[in-house]
């Protein structure tokens, strides 16, 4: 039986999200909200969506509503996620959840007592080529991890693009550094200790973000990230015995795995896959009981802290120490 959803906003990600489940039969898009009835009416024509909603709580009032998707800026993620499950509804939040350790231990603390099942929308976790990628870091098909490294940037050309807003939580780091933060984590667990360097630009955001990680195993993980950098999309897990590299880490548009070992390079073929759809039915299945989310308090939380602490050491100019969870 497909879970009736609801999104709130209608914001331009949303026609990836749309365009990946529409390819699914455990997913129905029920409704979609915005902040006026017009905007929202035309919105649900365009896209085949029965039921528009001139407001967001007008949304989370109708009861035929299981679950939302969250794609507001990411000042809003917090608020809305958690208006959104004291209205009984399951949420899927688009990352970043929030910047601030507290205020997700704070969001899951509310889907606990309402019963109700969150998850940070890192959609490209979900893709069997990350899949993939992890089991040949377990299988040490290079050896011993020594270094990460993961770019992920292009151009913001509009001034008024939320991205850019420090009002609205946007820069560099939270929007697409987050990728490359996540990422490092997925294969070495949580960073002891972060540094960062960054670029100012917007209305006071960062525009670039240089950040260095360091985990445990002597494992050191280094990235890029920008709004004002052509393409950037990579992956590198650098061990003693070879190299795997992703250039489609994050989209997975056309995805497939390099192992690297001295001048031979082995290709890993990886079947395409919608990383929206089955992110959307990982939820969808968790909320029927027939699986678990794969993105849990854990996960967001550390993610939250780690960003939170580039954000300090950036801002300071030191290196900021870790404690996890």
């Amino acid at each position: 039986m497909s879970v009736n959803w609801g999104i709130l906003s209608t914001a331009h990600i949303n026609r990836l999200f749309l365009a990946g489940v529409r390819e699914s039969r455990d997913v129905n898009i029920l409704a979609v909200a915005s902040r006026d009835q017009p905007r929202a009416d035309a919105y649900a024509s365009e896209n085949g969506i029965e039921r528009a909603y001139g407001s967001y709580e007008a949304l989370l009032a109708d009861p035929d509503v299981e679950a939302v998707y969250i794609s507001l800026p990411n000042s809003l993620h917090i608020p809305w996620t958690i208006t959104a499950l004291e209205a009984g509804k399951h949420v899927l939040c688009e990352k970043p959840l929030s910047r601030h350790a507290d205020e997700v231990e704070r969001a899951f603390d509310v889907a606990e007592k309402q019963e109700r099942r969150l998850m940070e929308a890192f959609m490209y976790r979900h893709n069997p080529q990350t899949r993939r990628l992890k089991e040949l870091v377990t299988e040490r098909a290079v050896g011993h991890i020594r270094i990460i490294r993961a770019a992920f940037g292009f151009v913001a050309h509009d001034p008024e693009n939320v991205r850019l807003s420090a009002a609205l939580d946007g820069g560099a780091l939270m929007d697409v550094g987050c990728y490359c933060v996540s990422g490092a984590r997925l294969i070495a667990g949580e960073p002891e200790r972060v540094a960062g360097e960054q670029a100012i630009g917007g209305d006071g955001v960062d525009v670039a973000f240089a950040g260095l990680m360091r985990f445990e195993h002597d494992i050191t993980a280094h990235f890029d990230a920008g709004l004002a950098l052509l393409s950037r999309d990579l992956l590198e897990v650098v061990g003693d015995e070879g190299t795997i590299r992703l250039t489609d880490p994050w989209h997975c548009r056309r995805p497939g795995i390099d192992v690297i070992r001295d001048q031979d390079i082995e290709r890993i073929e990886v079947e395409p896959a919608n990383s929206y759809r089955l992110e959307a039915e990982n939820m969808s299945a968790a909320i029927r009981g027939e699986a678990p989310l794969l993105l849990g308090r854990a996960d967001a939380v550390n993610q939250a802290r780690t960003i939170q602490a580039l954000y300090e050491a950036a801002d300071s100019g030191t290196t900021v120490t870790l404690a996890h969870d």
